[in-house]
Order: structure tokens, then sequence, then C-alpha cells
């Protein structure tokens, strides 16, 4: 089962800064991390940190390519909204394989 199954993912590609920006700067785009959300085990945790003006949360898991992402992301209204995406760093690798136990 996915974490979000057949939720809607809100992004605009071409007209999105924050998504082209992503692009330039992780190498990932936003229409490749929506798989993340399609991870029967991704890991999903709130991201207090950064949660000042709207609640953020953080998933880590794979996109189609296998390849473990961190994506932060706000829901609102039941829309998933991306606001960033790259590749997990090596403590969020071994966080994510402590908590899958793969």
């Amino acid at each position: 089962m996915s974490a979000y199954p057949n939720q809607e993912i809100n992004f605009a590609p071409l007209l999105n800064p924050k998504a082209k920006l992503n692009l330039k700067k992780h190498g990932i785009n936003f229409e490749e991390a929506k798989a993340v959300f399609r991870d029967s085990l991704a890991y999903i945790f709130d991201d207090e940190w950064h949660s000042v003006s709207e609640k953020r949360e953080i998933i880590i898991g794979h996109d189609d390519n296998n390849l473990l992402l961190v994506v932060c992301f706000t829901e609102i209204n039941q829309i998933i909204s991306i606001i960033s995406a790259r590749l997990t760093n090596k403590k969020e690798r071994q966080d994510y394989e402590k908590y899958t136990g793969f």
C-alpha cells in the first residue's frame, strides 16, 4: 500500500519557479518526486524545523528509478504541494534503512 494512494499532487513544473530551481539545484524534477508517494515503504515525518507558516512534512522513499529521495511537502485540503526534492544523504539513507529494515 502506498503512503498516499490516489492523492492529488499539485505543482506546475513549467510555471513553478520552485520546481525549476529544484531541478537546477538538486537535479530532481517534481514529476519524478511524485513517485515517492507511491512507495509502500516510504518513511513520513513532520518537518518541525520548517513548519512555521504552514505544516510541512518530509517523506523519504524510492522513485520509479529506485533512487532514494527526500521530499518536503505540505498538504492543504487533501492536495499535496511539493516544496523540494533531492537525493538522500548518508544519514537519511541510514534512517530509512533503520525504519524500513531494508
